[in-house]
């Protein structure tokens, strides 16, 4: 397994099941959906390649609040720079452990692993035709 592999499934593997299985479960569904409505599938890959995974999300976010601490910090006092210093803490976890304290609230809003993302670009993939030799 690739790198890219073990860390989109860190964080599935640190995601209640329950949630898993409801993305797992819109992915399905909305297969299901482009296998009724063949002529979307193009449009739908394109959709899955602007997709944002999990760990895109969280590094986004990570610099966004960090930067804002940091600007706030010289702006408004010293303070601020609690919050930047958390962040980095809570991202360290997560490179290191595979969770952080964000990670189950982005799982809950649907922010899927780039693993699910590719489960869903390969069935619509094999539904389109374009895996059968």
């Amino acid at each position: 397994m690739s790198t890219i592999g073990i860390a989109s499934t860190r964080a599935m593997d640190q995601t209640k099941p329950s949630v898993n299985e409801r993305i797992a479960l819109q992915g399905a569904i909305d297969v299901h959906f482009y296998t009724t409505h063949p002529e979307l599938i193009d449009k739908r890959l394109t959709e899955l390649d602007e997709e944002w995974d999990i760990e895109r999300t969280l590094q986004l976010n990570s610099a966004a609040l960090t930067l804002l601490g940091l600007a706030l910090a010289i702006t408004r006092g010293r303070g601020w720079l609690l919050l930047p210093l958390a962040v980095q803490g809570f991202f360290m976890q997560h490179a290191v452990q595979g969770w952080c304290p964000p990670l189950p609230i982005m799982r809950r809003l649907g922010i899927r692993t780039e693993v699910e993302i590719q489960a869903e670009r390969y069935a619509l993939m094999a539904v389109r035709g374009d895996l059968s030799e």
